[in-house]
């Protein structure tokens, strides 16, 4: 779920005050498009400079997404032999992928398991997902 974050307004922000200063006028019916236009102006030319000098303060509230970028890791080939298998080998080698990963500043790590692996994977705090994805025959067309 994302939160917001109420942080100071910038001179950087001015377009964006702007539209909403604009916006809500005209949800407010206050004006035709023409006044809205002369509005906008009239503001534009001052704000830019009161937000600099400081006669002029404002806040904004912007969504923070839980993981604010995508570098996603993907983990592929863990196996275990035959002979090895049922002694936690498997586990330790997830573990360490994924404390490196939590230490390099991945948002996530997706794994596509084996059936054999699954148990593993949930227990390991891994969740199901809906992932769908085409595959692409020579022609580079989907279903085709």
């Amino acid at each position: 779920m994302d939160q917001i974050r109420i942080r100071p307004a910038t001179t950087e922000d001015s377009p964006h005050i702007l539209r909403h200063r604009r916006a809500m006028y005209a949800d407010m019916d206050r004006a035709d498009a023409a006044a809205l236009d002369r509005m906008q102006l009239a503001a534009e030319a001052h704000l830019s400079g009161a937000l600099r000098d400081g006669s002029y303060r404002g806040w904004l509230a912007e969504a923070s997404p839980e993981q604010p970028y995508a570098r996603r890791a993907v983990v592929h080939n863990v196996y275990t032999d035959h002979g090895f298998r049922r002694r936690g080998i498997a586990r330790r080698l997830m573990e360490t992928m994924l404390e490196w990963c939590g230490a390099e500043g991945f948002a996530a790590v997706a794994l596509h398991a084996s059936d054999d692996g699954r148990a593993l994977c949930l227990s390991m705090g891994f969740r199901p997902t809906n992932e769908t994805r085409p595959t692409f025959p020579k022609s580079g067309v989907p279903g085709q």
